[in-house]
């Protein structure tokens, strides 16, 4: 598939932009992105206007169950929010540039922030399904990004310094609202595979020897495209299932879902926690 140019790219969003507009006077300042089983979160929002992703132009459309697919606008932790309730990954066939151009929108319309959550496989032997893990770092194994391709100097520069995409101010935050809530929240690198089939044992091996802690197939690309255009950036994970190589059992969707479900209160409440101190 083709890439867009700039021309083509500003034309896209401006479209989809000035179609939000005419449903919307909302103005988000923070972009959610709620990952699979989790867009219970947008139960939390006060919502004030609600817009499927197939009405927007443009806009990719979800094809993974448990993934609503529609923008929320409202208000959360006394902030103003644009939620995704569900998200677009590499492997439904969609291009980079597509998986970020509802971060670009959301950008255009005055969001300055992103929080991005996602269910991922824990890795490191001290990770049990049901937690979650505070996103320090990520490793790139998807094989592509969104910044490839001509650079729109007006998003950001042709060569972003990606040292810290994960910005140091709102994980010492969530670090802090999850201490004073006795919420057991793990750190950790995120690593970021297509998909959609799951890993081998010597596979979890690998990645784990990499400096790895839990593996996704999501979250990077909307954090790179983020991080391009100067955004904040804070990245939870909640771990669904156990990844440890000599111990490893078929994974059952069902499970995932129970293990998102007993997660997603804390991430909830992290989350919540966060936008209230800022």
């Amino acid at each position: 598939m083709a890439l867009d140019n700039v021309e083509q790219f500003r034309s896209k969003r401006d479209e989809a932009l000035n179609f939000i507009q005419s449903k919307t006077d909302f103005q988000p300042e923070y972009l959610l992105i709620l990952g699979t089983g989790l867009g219970q979160l947008g139960d939390e929002i006060d919502v004030q206007d609600s817009i499927s992703y197939d009405e927007i132009p443009h806009f990719p459309v979800s094809t993974v169950e448990s993934h609503a697919g529609r923008l929320l606008f409202g208000m959360l932790g006394g902030k103003k929010v644009i939620a995704m309730q569900g998200r677009f990954h590499f492997y439904e066939g969609y291009t980079m540039q597509q998986i970020a151009f509802p971060v670009r929108v959301a950008k255009a319309l005055g969001a300055h922030s992103l929080f991005v959550s996602n269910a991922c496989g824990g890795m490191n032997p001290n990770f049990e399904a049901g937690d979650i893990m505070l996103i320090t770092d990520h490793i790139n194994f998807l094989g592509d990004n969104p910044l490839i391709g001509q650079n729109d100097d007006e998003l950001g520069p042709r060569f972003p310094d990606m040292s810290d995409p994960y910005t140091g101010r709102l994980r010492e935050i969530a670090e802090n609202v999850a201490l004073e809530n006795s919420l057991k929240m793990h750190q950790g690198v995120y690593l970021a595979i297509s998909g959609p089939m799951l890993e081998t044992k010597a596979e979890y091996r690998y990645m784990r020897q990499l400096g790895a802690d839990v593996v996704g197939m999501s979250t990077v690309p909307e954090v790179i495209a983020a991080v391009h255009m100067g955004m904040d950036v804070l990245g939870i994970s909640v771990i669904t299932d156990e990844c440890f190589p000599d111990s490893l059992k078929p994974v059952v969707l069902e499970e995932i879902f129970a293990a998102a479900a007993q997660a997603e209160p804390k991430m909830t409440q992290v989350i919540i926690g966060v936008l209230e101190r800022l």
